[in-house]
């Protein structure tokens, strides 16, 4: 290799306006440092011994697990993009002789986080860290969510009502292979009449900035109205969406002053099509809709996917919780180049 070739790539990379470059370069991640090191490493007088293999820096190993969550990578694939992609490489700082955390590092690191129950910490320090560059919740509240799915279980119709029960079905205790393999936190629930089985991601997202400012993780079945008082802020007005709509005067009105709309945009029934006033209100409405939409557009469509492939409601928080918090951090990145110096 000469003296400049991987330099002369590296700038090749930045005239394509290389994304984790920015992301690089705008996220505090030292800020995080402290909560990471309490979750990973344990107190020096608690140590038997300085002997073994050092444990992989607390920051970079928290990058590894944004982009996995960026990408919609498993844990394998995390490994080997960042062997093979010098962009991985330069956004975690390692170069072509460091170390890079293996498949199995990258999920013990995660079940830590997991564990730990930090996630949600980590996303309200970001959150903060928004608010002081200027990004406020402003515009109002939106409120909608999401279904997340993981991979289906095949149970028979005794199982599943077991499970629902609370209970483990019938000869599961005798097969502890297969059972590590079943996800008994996951539900069923129907949407158009599909059905889909998984996990709901549900989110608080501000008008202005499409920033997700609140987020609530929950079984597929759990319907959208019992998630609203974890979501709720009262700073702001709120927009009501989809299913929550039907119950946002009577639950909702009393801890937000500012007051509520529903832009949850009415549908015309057979031999009774909208009036052209209700297609101009659908209009109207369908402007405040979209910007929670354009959330979910973009975790579906431009992060990857939304596939969680762990098992469990704790691993399934994690996970979504690292996606709404990856997506907080590439949405900082549009924010600055749309508004460099916000109010």
């Amino acid at each position: 290799m000469g003296f400049f070739d991987l330099s002369d790539r590296y700038a090749s990379l930045d005239a394509k306006r290389d994304p984790l470059v920015e992301i690089d370069a705008l996220v505090p991640w030292e800020e995080f440092r402290p909560v990471l090191e309490r979750v990973w490493r344990k107190p020096t007088a608690a140590r038997k011994s300085r002997a073994g293999r050092k444990p992989m820096d607390a920051v970079v190993m928290f990058k590894t697990l944004v982009l996995g969550a960026l990408y919609n990578l498993s844990d394998d694939q995390i490994e080997y993009q960042v062997r093979d992609r010098l962009s991985f490489m330069r956004f975690l700082g390692l170069g072509l002789a460091d170390r890079v955390p293996d498949a199995k590092t990258v999920w013990l690191y995660r079940e830590g986080l997991a564990q730990a129950g930090v996630v949600e910490a980590l996303f309200q320090q970001f959150d903060g860290y928004l608010a002081r560059q200027g990004y406020i919740a402003r515009g109002g509240q939106i409120l909608d969510a999401s279904i997340v799915p993981v991979p289906r279980n095949h149970n028979t119709r005794d199982e599943n009502r077991a499970i629902k029960a609370g209970e483990e079905p019938e000869g599961w205790a005798d097969k502890p292979a297969m059972r590590r393999q079943k996800d008994t936190d996951a539900r069923w629930t129907k949407k158009h009449g599909k059905s889909h089985f998984g996990y709901k991601n549900h989110v608080n997202v501000d008008r202005q900035h499409k920033l997700v400012r609140r987020y609530h993780v929950s079984d597929a079945a759990l319907h959208d109205s019992q998630a609203v008082d974890l979501l709720l802020t009262r700073a702001t007005p709120v927009r009501a969406s989809g299913p929550m709509r039907p119950i946002a005067p009577r639950r909702w009105r009393p801890s937000c002053a500012p007051g509520v709309e529903e832009p949850h945009p009415p549908q015309g029934k057979r031999g009774k099509p909208l009036s052209e006033q209700g297609k101009a209100s659908n209009r109207t409405k369908s402007t405040i809709r979209v910007r929670v939409e354009h959330v979910f557009g973009a975790q579906a469509n431009d992060m990857g996917g939304t596939l969680v492939r762990t098992i469990g409601l704790v691993r399934a928080k994690a996970k979504i919780g690292m996606k709404n918090l990856a997506y907080n951090m590439r949405r900082l990145v549009q924010l600055r180049r749309l508004t460099p110096c916000p109010a």
